[in-house]
């Protein structure tokens, strides 16, 4: 069983409300962490592509394995509820254009993503595999150069921009395939095969390329420095990437599917709903053991009660 489309982009409406309403720190701290994620996966795709066999010989097939790899950093994303700069596009937009939040509310969330998984990123790509040394050596540091150079150097802007508005797209409906499931393992195949058509394509994620271009940096690519990555990489993937997420996947679904509905009931409750009593104190109410107006007014101050003994006809005689 899963979700219909109205009822999923209900729930990312709602997610995107709740994500707008959380504490500005919590969000930095959970982006921070959704940027190391990231970085993981990218490392884990630098170590997978360098075969220079076959990237001389078959490179279509390396890059396809690689692929298979990269979307394990999405799956750690969504599965700790960690922030994602280029997923939050598409949340807040939705909510947005709900009236569920304000236009100040969206910008403020997608300012503490952006520079949250930023530092998350440069900790674990500069950090732990900089400085800890895990590409210092050829052939893996020739692939953190070769990537960078193809990725950044070589592209125009926009290149970089278009390939931005596709890779987003494709992440956003990876989210919201992953939350259209309902079970742990339907949730991970279908956010695995959009992120796998992303990296296959050699599409541009402004995320991904927070590791990508920080480590090449770090090893001196020739070509390559902080203001080339900051015109030809930040700006270009990341107007490209607000497209894709918020446009192309957010706005188009929301008025396809949910901008005629008045409400959408999801899993029997409606949007600022109360949620149902438990079942157990309800069934305790029928029963007489709790009063179930105080159930519905106070729950944590329900008293229970002994069921009063009724009258039997012996008892009236």
């Amino acid at each position: 069983m899963a979700y219909t489309p109205s009822q999923t982009l209900e729930l990312v409406s709602r997610a995107g409300a709740r994500k707008a309403n959380t504490k500005p720190h919590l969000v930095f701290i959970s982006a921070v962490v959704g940027g190391c994620m990231v970085a993981f996966a990218v490392a884990a795709f630098l170590a997978v592509v360098t075969a220079p066999w076959y990237q001389e010989n078959a490179p279509g097939l390396i890059r396809m394995v690689g692929a298979l790899i990269f979307p394990s950093g999405l799956v750690m994303i969504v599965l700790t509820g960690s922030e994602l700069f280029t997923g939050t596009t598409m949340f807040t937009t939705v909510a947005w254009l709900h009236k569920r939040i304000t236009v100040l509310q969206l910008c403020q969330h997608w300012f503490l993503c952006f520079w949250g998984n930023f530092a998350g990123s440069l900790f674990v790509i500069l950090i732990i595999f900089g400085y800890g040394g895990g590409f210092d050596h050829s052939p893996y540091k020739d692939q953190v150069i070769a990537t960078a150079t193809s990725k950044q150097v070589v592209p125009s802007f926009h290149q970089i921009f278009l390939r931005g508005i596709g890779c987003n797209w494709l992440v956003c409906l990876a989210i919201m395939l992953g939350m259209q499931a309902k079970d742990l393992n339907s949730k991970i195949i279908a956010m695995w095969w959009p992120i796998f058509i992303f990296g296959a394509a050699g599409l541009e994620h402004v995320v991904a390329n927070m590791s990508f271009i920080p480590l090449a940096i770090f090893h001196n690519t020739p070509g390559l420095s902080v203001g080339l990555y900051i015109w030809k990489g930040i700006i270009p993937s990341c107007i490209g990437n607000i497209i894709g997420g918020a446009l192309f996947c957010g706005a188009y679904f929301f008025w396809f599917f949910i901008y005629r509905e008045s409400e959408i009931m999801v899993d029997g409750t409606y949007y600022n709903q109360p949620q149902p009593p438990a079942t157990a104190a309800s069934d305790a109410a029928e029963k007489g053991q709790v009063d179930i107006n105080m159930l519905h007014k106070n729950p944590s101050s329900v008293q229970m009660r002994k069921p009063t003994a009724t009258l039997s006809d012996s008892d009236t005689n």
